[in-house]
């Protein structure tokens, strides 16, 4: 999405839309304090940590304990280090967390993908490769091996 006047007017309108929506009902309107309030502990803590907090999610709050969602072990285990920084941000925000939680379960999806490497072969492979599959016993067993060997090579010549 671009950056432009009419993208933050609509997120405006929506948003507004939304808070209107739950003001009108009663019961609904005691939740809005409550969500305003888990809105802005989540926010103060993606600035505390923006690259741990694009995945977690905050669960809970309450008594003062902290719980936090990871999608996998692995960036539990990298958020667990950077607790006491956590800690010391939100205390300097005005908030009184005494203890954090972490439980592990997939609430966004990841959408980090790594980048496949390009395989380059060079001639001698490219060569090494047509004289096997011109070396191989011509069997059934061997047939689709030396067709796909032959086509790797008649592919990769093409290039």
């Amino acid at each position: 999405m671009r950056f432009n006047s009419s993208n933050i007017s609509l997120k405006r309108r929506t948003a507004v839309g939304a808070t209107d929506f739950l003001r009108r009902d009663d019961k609904m309107a005691a939740l809005l304090p409550a969500i305003e309030r888990m809105a802005a502990l989540q926010k103060d803590c993606a600035t505390a940590l923006p690259s741990m907090f694009k995945y977690c999610e905050i669960l809970q709050f309450e008594d003062n304990q902290l719980v936090l969602s990871t999608p996998n072990a692995a960036l539990a285990a990298k958020l667990k280090q950077q607790l006491p920084k956590l800690q010391e941000t939100l205390a300097r925000r005005g908030w009184q967390v005494h203890g954090v939680k972490l439980k592990v379960q997939m609430m966004k999806a990841a959408e980090v993908k790594e980048q496949m490497r390009a395989l380059f072969l060079n001639e001698a492979a490219i060569s090494a490769f047509d004289s096997l599959s011109d070396s191989l016993e011509q069997s059934a067993q061997n047939a689709t091996l030396i067709a796909a060997l032959k086509a790797m090579v008649a592919r990769r010549r093409s290039d």
